[in-house]
């Protein structure tokens, strides 16, 4: 996950940095600051990763058109 899929993934969850920070069991000081850039640890961002998957996002790897993000489709088929 990259700095623009984090951001993007927020967005797509109407979610902003705080309701991330409560739900990742983060500060919102640490998502801040990743998504300026700075260098987290590597089982942090795994941890945000894993709480957007939690909620229904799916990370969409380089495939020519740039990495990207959406929302998984319900697996009840709704």
């Amino acid at each position: 996950m990259n700095v623009i899929q984090c951001k993007m993934a927020r967005v797509a969850l109407g979610w902003g940095t705080r309701d991330l920070a409560r739900n990742a069991g983060v500060s919102p000081d640490t998502i801040a600051r990743f998504e300026r850039g700075e260098e987290l640890k590597t089982s942090t961002i795994a941890t945000i990763r894993a709480t957007f998957e939690a909620a229904g996002i799916e990370f969409i790897p380089e495939n020519g058109g740039g990495p990207g993000v959406r929302l998984s489709r319900r697996q009840d088929g709704k």
